[in-house]
C-alpha cells in the first residue's frame, strides 16, 4: 500500500512539474508590469497593496498589451476580472459609471436557485430549467462560503391558506432541497398555523392553514460586487470605475483594443487588448453594436422595482414569499439591514443609466403586501422609505436560428471580430457565468493562461479571510466602537474592518470612543467615507449608494448625511466649494430620481385639498402666526425663531428639515395650500391619534420640545443628533423655503394618509398655542389678577 501511495505521489509530482513547465513556456510574452497570481491556497489573504485609482488609470495608459479587457463593472464583469485574473492573464476592466451602479445593486439582495424555475422544470418536464436551479443552488453554497461576512442564510416563508397546498407546496420545495443536495442551506420543514404566526406575528390570520420555511441565502449585492473587483484587483488585475468605451479597435478584422475616456477627467486613450469582453447587462447592445453596427439586438430590457419599508413590517431573521400575486408574478417580502424590501415587479422598460421607479408599480406591491399581513399592520404609502427601479437584461440567444424566444439562462456569445458577449443570466450565478466567459475568451483568441481551468469556486472574497460571526467583538473591545457599529463594519468590510477603524475619528465621549455616525440613525461612521474613497468611490453617489447602502435604506436619511459625507470626500479628494456643490446637486438628483425621493412626493401633491371651512382658517391662523413678517412663506428664520420662543435651540440641519419636508415646489418657500393638504391627510387618516400609526419624517416637535425640556429640568443640554437618535423621520425631504400653498398640500395630505405625520405641522400648532398664552398673559396684568404669586 505504501509503495501505490509513493508511486502515485510521484506520478503526480511529475504530472505537475510538466504541466507547470508548459504553462509558464506557453505565455510567450512575460512583462515587468504583471505579477501572475498564485492560487495554490485559495483561502489565503493576498497582502498585495491596493493601488489607488490614480496608479490603476496609470497602468491603463501606460500601452501595455492586456490579454483581456473587460467592459463592465457589475457582478458579471467583476466575475469575469477575477476569473481571468486567478489563472493568470493580463486583466484590465473598465466600467463607465461605477461597479455595481447598474443592476447589480439593485436586486432583491437573494441568493438563490428559484424555486418557481424548479416548479416550472418539474411541471414541464424541462431539463434545462432543472440544469439552471441545480447550478444556481451549487453557486449559492459557493457565495455563502466565499464571503460569509456579506451573506447570510435566510428562512423565507411560503403561508398556506387553502389545505390542499400544503402537500402540494411540501412536495415542491422538499425537491428544492434534494435538488441541492450536499449543497442544502438547511432543510425546510412544515409549520403549524400557531407557529406560522408565532415565527411571523404580522401574518394575516384568517383561513391560514400553515407555512412552510424553506432557506435561501441574502446577500448585500453592491458591496458583494464591489468585493469580487476588490479581489481581482489585489490578485493583479487593473480595474478602473469611471472610465467609458468610445469605440472598438480592429486590427485584420480582429479586436485589437478600445478608445477609452475617463468621464472624471476627460482624458482619452487606447488600450490594447487580445480579446475583449462585453459584460454591459442591458447595455449589451450598444457595445455590440460598436463592434458591428449591423448586429440585430438581442436585449429585452425589464423593470424590476422594489421598495423599502420600515424594520416593523417583518420579522428580523424570515422573509415572506407570495408564490401567485393577482397578476401570477412572485412577491418577496424580507427584512434587510434593519428594513423590509418589498419586490418585484416585471415589466418591459427602455434601456436608460437612470432607471426610475413608478407609483403604478410602488401601489402595486403595496397592495400585494396588504394581501398577507394582519389588519394591525396598515401598509401606508407613507411609509415607502425609498424605492428603485433595476432593469433585467432578459436576452435572446443570438447561437441560435431563432433569436425571438428569450433564453432562460444567460447565454455567451463571439462575434466574427471575436468579441465575447456575456448576457442574461442573474445574480447568483454570476462566478459561473464568469468561468463559461474566460473558456470562451481563451479559445477564440487561443490565449495562454497559467491555469487553463477556472480556479473561483471556493476562492476567498475581499474580507471573508480573518472573519468570524463574534469578530465584531474584538472591534468593541480594541478600538471603543459602539456595537452596533462594530457589527455593521464586521459585516460589511469583513477583517478589512480593523483598517477601517483605524481611520475613525474621536468621538470626544466617554462611549463610544470613536465613530462618528454621519446619521444618528445608522451605524455608518465617518471612517468609512475615508476608507470608501480607497475603494474607489469618486463621486458622492458612489458612496451613498454603493459603498454605504443609506440611499437604498431611507431617501430621507442619505439627504440629511450628504453635506457630511460631501465634507469628508472634499478632504480626501481635495474638492473645491464648487465641485463640493456641484455633487451635493448630483446626488440630490440620484435620490430624487432613482431612488424615489420625487415619485413619494408626487404621490402626496395628487392628495386634492379636502378641509373644511374652519380647518382652513385654522392652519391659516397658524401659518401667520410663524409668518410673523407676513412675506408669504415660511423660511428657516421663521421656523428658528418659532422653535427659540419655546425654549428649543435646534441645529441647522434640524431646521432646514423641517422646513423642507412640505416645500413641494423646492423653490424655498411655503405656501398655505400645502400646508392644508398636510392637515387633510391628518385628518383623513382613521388612526391619526393614535401611537400605533408610527412617527413619519422623525420627530414630533412637541415630543422634541419635551425631551429636551426633561433634560433641562436635570441641568442637562441635549444635543440635535441625540434628538434625532429619539425621533425617527421617515418622511421626504428637499431643502428650500415653504410657501403657503405647500403648507395646506401637505396638511392635506397627511388627512388622507399619504404622509404620516409632519413636525412642521405640530410646531405650527405649538406656536398657535404659545402665541394665545402669550396674548393672554398681555390681557391680564398682575394687578387685574389679583396680584398672583
Amino acid at each position: 500500500m505504501s509503495r501505490r501511495r509513493l508511486l502515485i505521489g510521484c506520478t503526480a509530482g511529475v504530472t505537475g512539474a510538466v504541466f507547470a513547465s508548459w504553462a509558464f513556456s506557453a505565455d510567450d510574452s512575460p512583462v515587468s508590469w504583471y505579477t501572475p497570481a498564485t492560487v495554490s491556497a485559495k483561502t489565503e489573504r493576498k497582502k498585495r497593496p491596493l493601488p489607488s485609482r490614480p496608479e490603476q488609470i496609470k497602468t491603463l495608459q501606460a500601452g501595455h498589451t492586456y490579454d483581456i479587457l473587460i467592459i463592465g463593472g457589475g457582478a458579471t464583469g467583476a466575475g469575469c476580472a477575477l476569473d481571468a485574473t486567478t489563472r493568470g492573464l493580463r486583466t484590465a476592466l473598465v466600467e463607465s459609471d461605477d461597479f455595481a451602479s447598474g443592476t447589480s445593486s439593485r436586486s432583491t439582495k437573494l441568493i438563490h436557485g428559484g424555486v418557481r424555475y424548479l416548479q416550472k422544470a418539474i411541471l414541464q418536464l424541462d431539463y434545462d430549467q432543472y440544469k439552471m436551479v441545480k447550478e444556481a443552488l451549487h453557486e449559492r453554497a459557493n457565495m455563502l462560503e466565499v464571503a460569509p461576512h456579506l451573506t447570510r442564510p435566510l428562512p423565507i416563508l411560503l403561508p398556506v391558506y387553502k389545505w390542499w397546498q400544503v402537500p402540494y407546496y411540501w412536495f415542491g420545495i422538499k425537491m428544492y432541497d434534494v435538488v441541492a443536495g450536499d449543497r442544502n442551506l438547511k432543510s425546510s420543514y412544515y409549520l403549524s398555523k400557531k407557529n406560522t404566526l408565532e415565527l411571523f406575528p404580522m401574518l394575516k390570520s384568517d383561513n391560514l392553514c400553515g407555512g412552510i420555511v424553506y432557506y435561501d441565502g441574502q446577500q448585500d449585492d453592491a458591496r458583494m460586487n464591489l468585493a469580487i473587483a476588490l479581489t481581482a484587483a489585489r490578485h493583479g488585475a487593473t480595474i478602473a470605475n469611471h472610465v467609458r468605451v468610445l469605440k472598438l479597435h480592429k486590427t485584420a478584422g480582429k479586436l485589437s483594443g478600445a478608445r477609452v475616456r475617463d468621464e472624471l477627467t476627460g482624458k482619452e486613450w487606447d488600450v490594447k487588448a487580445k480579446s475583449i469582453i462585453n459584460a454591459t447587462g442591458p447595455f449589451t447592445d450598444s457595445i455590440r453594436k460598436m463592434d458591428d453596427q449591423n448586429v440585430k439586438e438581442i436585449c429585452c430590457p425589464s423593470s424590476g422595482v422594489h421598495i423599502v419599508l420600515p424594520g416593523y413590517y417583518s420579522p428580523e431573521h424570515m422573509g415572506l414569499l407570495d408564490p401567485s400575486t393577482s397578476d401570477g408574478r412572485v412577491i418577496f417580502f424580507l427584512p434587510w439591514l434593519k428594513g423590509t424590501i418589498a419586490g418585484t415587479t416585471d415589466l418591459p422598460c427602455d434601456v436608460t443609466h437612470n432607471p426610475k421607479p413608478t407609483e403604478d408599480e410602488i401601489q402595486f406591491i403595496l397592495t400585494e403586501v396588504r394581501n398577507y399581513l394582519n389588519p394591525d399592520v396598515e401598509v401606508r404609502r407613507g411609509d415607502v422609505l425609498s424605492a428603485w427601479s433595476g432593469i433585467r437584461p432578459l436576452v435572446s440567444d443570438p447561437n441560435k436560428p431563432d433569436t425571438q424566444s428569450l433564453a432562460r439562462n444567460h447565454i455567451v456569445h463571439v462575434s466574427p471580430s471575436g468579441l465575447v458577449t456575456i448576457a442574461g443570466g442573474k445574480w447568483t450565478t454570476y462566478r459561473a457565468m464568469a468561468a463559461e466567459t474566460i473558456d470562451a475568451a481563451i479559445e477564440s483568441s487561443n490565449l495562454k493562461p497559467l491555469y487553463r481551468d477556472c480556479q473561483t469556486d471556493g476562492f476567498l472574497i475581499e474580507g471573508a479571510h480573518g472573519w468570524t460571526p463574534t469578530m465584531y467583538i474584538r472591534l468593541v473591545q480594541d478600538f471603543g466602537l459602539e456595537m452596533e457599529v462594530a457589527q455593521h463594519l464586521a459585516k460589511s468590510y469583513g477583517d478589512r474592518a480593523f483598517a477601517v477603524a483605524k481611520m475613525a475619528a474621536m468621538t470626544g465621549q466617554r462611549w463610544p470612543v470613536i465613530g462618528k455616525k454621519v446619521h444618528p440613525e445608522f451605524p455608518y461612521i465617518d471612517a468609512e467615507i475615508r476608507y470608501g474613497v480607497r475603494e474607489y468611490a469618486c463621486t458622492a453617489i458612489d458612496m451613498i449608494a454603493r459603498r454605504l447602502r443609506l440611499a437604498f435604506l431611507n431617501v430621507q436619511a442619505a439627504a440629511e448625511a450628504l453635506p457630511t459625507i460631501i465634507d469628508i470626500m472634499a478632504e480626501e479628494l481635495k474638492w473645491n466649494e464648487t465641485e463640493k456643490q456641484r455633487q451635493m446637486k448630483l446626488a440630490a438628483d440620484f435620490l430624487a430620481n432613482e431612488m424615489g425621493q420625487m415619485v413619494n412626493r408626487a404621490s402626496r401633491d395628487k392628495i386634492p385639498i379636502n378641509l373644511s371651512k374652519d380647518e382652513i382658517q385654522t392652519y391659516i391662523k397658524r401659518f401667520q402666526i410663524i409668518d410673523k413678517d407676513k412675506k408669504g412663506y415660511v423660511s428657516i428664520n421663521d421656523i428658528r425663531r418659532s422653535l427659540k420662543s419655546m425654549g428649543v435651540k435646534p441645529s441647522d440641519a434640524e431646521i432646514s428639515a423641517i422646513l423642507s419636508e412640505i416645500d413641494a415646489t423646492y423653490h424655498g418657500q411655503l405656501e398655505i395650500q400645502d400646508y392644508l393638504q398636510l392637515k387633510f391627510s391628518i385628518l383623513e387618516f382613521p388612526n391619526s391619534s393614535d401611537m400605533s400609526v408610527g412617527w413619519s419624517r422623525g420627530c414630533v416637535v412637541h415630543a422634541l420640545y419635551e425631551c429636551r425640556r426633561s433634560f433641562q429640568n436635570y441641568g442637562e443640554e441635549v444635543t440635535g443628533e441625540q434628538l434625532h437618535e429619539i425621533l425617527r423621520e421617515i418622511d421626504t425631504n428637499m431643502n428650500g423655503q415653504v410657501e403657503l400653498d405647500e403648507y395646506l398640500q401637505m396638511m392635506s395630505a397627511i388627512k388622507s394618509g399619504h404622509v404620516t405625520y409632519s413636525r412642521f405641522a405640530r410646531m405650527a400648532e405649538m406656536e398657535e398655542e404659545h402665541h394665545e398664552k402669550e396674548i393672554l398673559k398681555k390681557q391680564i396684568s398682575v394687578e387685574r389678577s389679583g396680584g398672583g404669586l
